[in-house]
């Protein structure tokens, strides 16, 4: 183990949740920072659950986010290949060796058995467990039966009463009784493996000195350890991550309480470079305490014996304000180039050079684009007694927009300067009250209470559609 190897592994069976995403990028960073390799292994066995071209959408969602692997599918190293589908003559050959040491045997039990003897046990309130009916047939017998084409699968021979220890990076040493562990199935009769003879074969010839994964496979980890102890391999060094909650704070965090894959996030308009970021500062802090930091600081700075134990709500305020930071760090070239997916074929696009500069410091995501322009060119829709807020008569506003009409009509070149100055003229002339005039004014141009600077915005829109929107509110009041 004098290298350092991470891997993540999953599956093509649904998209990639941001948990996962999250993962990947501790078990990235701590092999860089270590001079390692990070590998991408697809465990692709369960095929009745995966989903057509959910290996390619693993790897396009990796990249999407900035990440890469040194080791996997599309970069072959010594230790592939990195399919799982692809290494089934492995696990029978690593099986049959522990078949050969007494480590494991054939079980012939129906599914119709297994079913009854589960029902029996949970009506005798007993946990669920396999009775081992088939432990101790002959050796030969059970080639026999193999040879004549009986259906089976092979088991892991579990130690009696035996503790079970294992040191978790963020927990210390855990350990578990062998009573309460199951002769799990390691092969199927399909020749293909469970996920524990899998995970522990593939770890161990790929050599990874470190996994990182999600603390819900604590309570599979003693199995990983016994078959470990049964091929007489090296332990690697195991850290299980806490899972990120709802959030409210309540409950893991699920599909039921909002988007959860790694792509929606960016689809809505999320920067990979301000999710990475957020992932980083969940349940991890840098010693001076900065939120903000790159991927090269953090690939400089994480540890995983670091990391809380408690699991952290996914604070989506956090989120947005983060996202918000790396916005407005954009050149407005850069701005441009990432927000173009996101703005409406109906947008005019020779307005959007112009528009950029007045939203950057309103965008909470990319995909807020729409929402914050669509008054540059839409139709609007405001109630009109808004027009007549702390006006002192319906006739006085009147009176202001025919006015403001006769007097951008009257400008005889269309400029930010020639227009301020004309409209500021106006209110100051008539004495009209500034808070008054100018937010009936952005009303009635805009159909927003808020808006990015006035005057920047009128000069985008263009005189054209200013004059009739001004007329449309006038014909509102009359």
């Amino acid at each position: 183990m004098n290298q350092v190897r991470t891997r993540m592994a999953p599956s093509p069976t649904g998209e990639m949740h941001v948990g996962s995403m999250a993962t990947l990028l501790k078990n990235y960073a701590f092999a860089k920072r270590n001079g390692g390799q990070f590998l991408l292994r697809i465990e692709d066995t369960d095929k009745e659950r995966e989903v057509a071209g959910g290996v390619q959408a693993i790897q396009d969602i990796i990249r999407r986010y900035g990440l890469d692997w040194d080791e996997g599918p599309g970069k072959e190293g010594e230790y592939g290949p990195y399919i799982q589908s692809q290494r089934l003559d492995i696990y029978k050959r690593e099986v049959q060796s522990l078949i050969d040491n007494d480590k494991a045997y054939y079980c012939f039990c129906s599914k119709e058995r297994l079913a009854e003897v589960k029902e029996t046990q949970i009506a005798s309130k007993q946990p669920p467990h396999y009775d081992r009916h088939c432990l101790n047939i002959d050796k030969e017998e059970a080639k026999r039966r193999v040879s004549n084409g009986e259906d089976y699968v092979i088991r892991l021979k579990v130690p009696a009463n035996q503790e079970i220890t294992f040191t978790d990076l963020l927990r210390g040493e855990i350990t578990f009784n062998s009573n309460l562990i199951d002769d799990q199935v390691l092969l199927k009769s399909d020749g293909y493996p469970t996920y524990h003879l899998g995970v522990v074969i593939d770890d161990h010839l790929m050599k990874i000195t470190h996994i990182m994964r999600g603390e819900e496979w604590i309570s599979s980890t003693p199995k990983h350890v016994l078959l470990y102890q049964a091929f007489g391999w090296e332990l690697p060094v195991f850290a299980h991550i806490p899972v990120f909650l709802n959030p409210d704070g309540k409950g893991k965090m699920s599909k039921r309480k909002g988007m959860v894959s790694a792509a929606s996030f960016l689809d809505r308009g999320y920067l990979p470079e301000a999710m990475l970021n957020f992932f980083m500062i969940l349940g991890w802090a840098r010693k001076n305490q900065e939120e903000v930091m790159t991927l090269e600081d953090y690939i400089n700075e994480f540890d995983p014996s670091d990391l809380s134990s408690n699991s952290v709500a996914f604070d989506i305020v956090k989120l947005n304000w983060l996202n918000g930071v790396y916005i407005r760090k954009l050149s407005l070239e850069q701005l441009e180039e990432k927000i173009t997916p996101f703005v409406p074929v109906t947008f005019p696009k020779e307005k959007l050079a112009a528009v950029l500069p007045l939203i950057q410091e309103r965008l909470v995501t990319l995909g807020d684009f729409e929402i914050l322009t669509k008054f540059f060119y839409g139709d609007l829709n405001y109630e009109t007694d808004l027009l007549l807020k702390k006006a002192e008569s319906k006739e006085l506003v009147i009176k202001q927009l025919e006015t403001a009409i006769g007097a951008i009509n009257s400008l005889k070149s269309w400029s930010l300067v020639d227009l301020e100055t004309s409209i500021h003229t106006l209110q100051e002339k008539n004495d009209w009250h500034r808070g008054q005039f100018f937010m009936m004014l952005r009303l009635a141009v805009t159909g927003e209470k808020a808006t990015p600077p006035l005057f920047e915005t009128m000069f985008v829109i263009g005189k054209d559609l200013i004059i009739k929107r001004l007329e449309e509110a006038l014909n509102k009041l009359n």
